[in-house]
């Protein structure tokens, strides 16, 4: 095999009370990259579209950084190169891991056409490293979930730790993406440094009552566990209309609403589509009446991961 075509959802990060250890995949967006062998050793990034302003240089790019670091831990080096063209469908600084499905696609692919040396959980540790170039941080809470599907909770980061957790499939979440960007490095320099202890007990516990609620199907434990305290009340300042989409999401019935990863993405998990989808119309509308665009979407859990579409 020479070539070969990969899709690697976007994400949810966070999951609200999870800061950088939890995430889920959606279904319906992410990115998509060929990758092909070449003679000549080196990476090389022919195309990106769906998106301008992003490098080339494969010392900068976040899929061809991720793939050097799988590279450098082989034992055996390829005598070949590659070269990537990424079709991005993820915005960059939308809070649904742009970064993280480029670095994922882009890992699960080299790693296909090299005959799969490491494992899908192995791969996290090298798409971390597109992370890191993105936003300075290897956090594994998108790229976990984009490589590996469903829920993942990061237990450690040193040593990495990834869990594949338990979750309803009956599960759906509505998104909507204000048309406005947030970096990740600017979402981060805003966060206090330093918690009270008593909201780190809260939010503990709420990670604790997630992860529980998604094992035992527990739909109020999930919505009474759906709360940060530490990186929503000031990361929320940053993206219009949020308090009014988050009552309007609950009011209809929604489990629980925080942001996606760093924002400005908003979404909410609703127990069934119908639910889903009257939310993610009450979030169209909102933003409609205050003339901002919108993106919305609405999808179950994606419980594939990244996969070889051709």
């Amino acid at each position: 095999m020479n070539s070969i075509k990969v899709f690697a959802p976007a994400t949810v990060a966070n999951v609200a009370c999870g800061f950088d250890v939890m995430g889920f995949a959606v279904e319906g967006i992410g990115d998509e990259i060929i990758v092909k062998k070449t003679n000549a050793p080196g990476l090389r990034v022919t195309a990106i579209h769906g998106c301008e302003g992003l490098p080339t240089e494969p010392e900068k790019n976040v899929a061809t950084v991720a793939v050097q670091a799988l590279l450098n831990a082989l034992t055996e080096k390829p005598d070949q190169g590659f070269e990537f063209e990424i079709t991005k469908k993820v915005s960059g600084g939308s809070g649904l891991g742009s970064s993280a499905s480029s670095s994922s696609a882009a890992v699960y692919a080299v790693n296909k056409l090299l005959g799969d040396p490491f494992s899908d959980k192995e791969l996290v540790r090298f798409a971390m490293e597109g992370e890191r170039a993105a936003s300075g941080l290897p956090h594994a809470d998108n790229v976990a979930p984009s490589l590996l599907g469903g829920f993942t909770l990061v237990r450690s980061y040193d040593p990495l730790d990834v869990i594949e957790l338990d979750y309803p499939k009956e599960l759906y979440v509505s998104v909507v993406h204000p048309q406005i960007e947030v970096k990740t490095s600017d979402s981060k320099r805003i966060l206090r440094r330093q918690i009270e202890l008593k909201d780190a007990i809260k939010q503990w516990g709420n990670v604790g009552g997630l992860v529980a609620g998604l094992a035992k199907g527990d739909y109020e434990l999930i919505g009474r566990s759906l709360v940060d305290v530490v990186a929503e009340p000031t990361r929320s300042m940053l993206i219009p209309l949020f308090s009014e989409v988050k009552n309007s999401a609950m009011e209809l019935g929604a489990l629980g609403c925080s942001i996606s990863g760093s924002g400005p993405s908003i979404f909410a998990l609703s127990k069934d589509l119908s639910t889903a989808e009257i939310v993610s119309q009450k979030f169209k509308e909102i933003y409609s009446s205050n003339d901002i665009d919108a993106n919305v979407y609405v999808s179950p859990i994606n419980a594939k991961g990244a996969e070889v579409i051709e």
